[in-house]
């Protein structure tokens, strides 16, 4: 082999072992099962749905002590990522930065998530923020303010958002229904943002963005509210407490539905786009649509407020 056919098998070699490396994550806030689901499915390689690329190698547990769902899980958690995963556990979030490609920001609690975020756009890493965004909307767009100005590509969702309600979507709908549960917790300013957002994030998977106004009425055990969009569709969030089923109605001409009464879901999908999105570094939801869904509740929360009377959408910039 001569020297320039040797320079250029290394040359290949090293660039197909690069694209071959799995991407290293790391995690900020061990109190949610999300974060040893998503490890299991990234980490397991024997796993039937194991979805390769990345792996999650190090964390910080974080965690809210007045939150009880919080408080009750983040050792835990974080004792089953270090010794079934073999995740580092770190003690700020500053010792993630060099350890990793990319963050998954997990906080059950959306309150920290604003602070937390900019710690880790400090890092200069992708980052994945699962829901809620943040607590309020307020923060909702201080985060999407600081990435810009940091330039760090992120994105939120929702798993429900891959569920059956993606084979819904249809340019002939007229209007449209979906349920889900919706709990909410004392701590959180926006009360959709804690659970109901699930719900929200349905039908947003199915209209997209452009919802001009929106009106709420609640009880003791649910809220119902009603969005209506630019072109005129009306699309309906049905939330339950304590807790209910996933669902979905969509409305059709010649009087024609498509209707799932129990919608399944998985985390597996929401994790193929992560990773995904942690190689390309493109939003697999565009960050204007995340925002505009946090609009819809702050909005659905002053429709409450005043009687169920209709409120307008707040902008939110565009981004």
């Amino acid at each position: 082999m001569t020297l320039t056919k040797f320079l250029v098998a290394g040359f290949l070699l090293g660039v197909n072992t690069l694209m071959a490396a799995d991407l290293r994550l790391g995690i900020i806030g061990t109190d949610t099962s999300h974060v040893t689901a998503f490890t299991k499915v990234l980490n397991d390689g024997t796993a039937p749905d194991h979805i390769g690329g990345a792996k999650v190698v190090a964390a910080f547990k974080g965690g809210s002590p007045d939150v009880e769902q919080s408080a009750k899980r983040v050792d835990g958690y974080a004792k089953e990522l270090q010794e079934k995963w073999s995740v580092k556990m770190v003690a700020s979030i500053g010792e993630l930065c060099p350890l990793v490609d990319g963050i998954l920001l997990e906080s059950i609690d959306g309150r920290p998530h604003l602070a937390q975020f900019k710690q880790a756009a400090a890092c200069g890493k992708p980052v994945f923020i699962d829901k809620p965004l943040a607590s309020t909307f307020d923060d909702a767009l201080a985060i999407a303010r600081v990435a810009r100005e940091m330039n760090i590509p992120w994105f939120s969702s929702s798993s429900l958002r891959y569920s059956e309600v993606a084979q819904m979507g249809n340019p002939q709908m007229t209007g449209a229904m979906v349920w889900a549960p919706g709990p909410t917790e004392p701590h959180h300013q926006l009360e959709l943002s804690w659970y109901g957002v699930h719900g929200v994030e349905m039908l947003y998977t199915l209209f997209g963005a452009g919802c001009e106004e929106v009106s709420l009425m609640s009880s003791e055990k649910e809220d119902v509210a009603t969005g209506k969009w630019k072109d005129g569709r009306l699309g309906v969030v049905h939330l339950e407490r304590p807790y209910g089923k996933y669902g979905a109605i969509v409305f059709l001409p010649e009087q024609k539905i498509d209707f799932r009464p129990d919608m399944k879901f998985s985390y597996v999908p929401l994790v193929k786009a992560i990773v995904e999105f942690m190689q390309t570094r493109t939003p697999a939801v565009p960050n204007s649509v995340t925002l505009e869904m946090y609009a819809f509740m702050d909005a659905a929360q002053k429709s409450r407020a005043q009687g169920g009377r209709a409120v307008k959408l707040l902008d939110t910039g565009g981004k």
